[in-house]
């Protein structure tokens, strides 16, 4: 086992220069954890956010950091309590974010965060699912609790969670509408969006009687959204805390979602991407050292799918 390896760290917070590669040591694993060699790390935007320094009032790190809570690779050591799994096991992760993450050729992270890469899918595919599926599942299906035949509005359908996110309504059985530009309607309808708004010609607010609205924007989405469901709808917001005087006053549950590290919801996923019911879009590959400019691809909010950076 190498006792150093490749990461790109950032020693304070910033813009995109204060990513830099740096040679460092191997992370020491602790008795409930697997050391995992990175084959490729998933990019998602809640990396430029912690970068940036956005959300120190919700997440307090020691620098210098390693960014990156999506990972595929390979198991290379086990922590003394670990059981269940071998040496040279292929797995993938959305690792606790409060730890050291995957933009790195080496990651420790805990077994039980852990579940088995999907057997369809390559490296790239497999970092490209954890944190945008687990968001979309958990915004969905354990807060909204989206049953068949619901209408729901997935909001920015051509981005990673977004996609993700009509794949999984269109599983559970909902008649899913979902916002994008012209240029992606064809993406999203093929990946089981029943109605497209393109948001250059048409006003999504002008839709009325919703069951759930999954926000991914914040802002002025998330306002204009409240007039689109009906009394006792549901609405969750990955990107802002709804207000809950407005909730109240349209009748409707309003939350906020934080996606958590769920082995057993990546194991379920696992077996729906192997079975062909969702699919991986990826919308760009960078190498480890050029994390910069993948993080200006994903800020530029212009991304079809999922960025990935490829380490192995």
């Amino acid at each position: 086992m190498t006792t150093s390896m490749q990461a790109i760290r950032q020693h304070s917070y910033g813009q995109r220069d204060v990513l830099q590669l740096e040679n460092v040591p191997t992370p020491q694993i602790n008795a409930d954890d697997v050391l995992i060699r990175v084959h490729a790390a998933g990019v998602n935007p809640v990396d430029w956010k912690i970068r940036e320094g956005y959300l120190q009032s919700m997440l307090t790190y020691e620098m210098p950091l390693t960014l990156g809570w999506d990972v595929a690779g390979e198991i290379v050591a086990l922590g003394e309590h670990v059981t269940g799994w071998q040496i040279g096991d292929a797995v993938y992760s959305r690792p606790d974010i409060a730890r050291n993450g995957a933009y790195a050729e080496f990651v420790a992270v805990r077994a039980s965060e852990i579940a088995k890469k999907p057997q369809s899918l390559d490296w790239q595919q497999a970092a490209a699912v954890p944190l945008a599926a687990l968001t979309a599942w958990q915004a969905l299906f354990e807060i909204a609790k989206l049953q068949a035949g619901e209408k729901v509005l997935i909001h920015a359908g051509a981005g990673g969670v977004g996609l993700f996110a009509i794949q999984l309504a269109k599983w559970r059985g909902a008649e899913v509408y979902t916002t994008t530009s012209g240029k992606n309607a064809e993406l999203v309808s093929a990946h089981g969006a029943d109605h497209v708004i393109d948001y250059t010609q048409a006003n999504f607010a002008d839709l009325r009687d919703l069951d759930v609205v999954f926000d991914t924007m914040g802002g002025e989405i998330l306002a204009q959204s409240w007039q689109t469901l009906k009394v006792g709808g549901r609405l969750v917001s990955i990107c802002d805390e709804p207000d809950a005087a407005t909730a109240q006053k349209h009748q409707v549950n309003a939350h906020f979602c934080f996606v958590q590290p769920n082995a057993a919801q990546l194991s379920e996923i696992a077996a729906l991407l192997d079975a062909g019911h969702i699919k991986v879009v990826i919308d760009s590959v960078f190498p480890l050292a050029q994390a910069a400019l993948a993080h200006e691809r994903s800020e530029s909010g212009r991304a079809r799918g999922k960025i990935v950076l490829q380490v192995v």
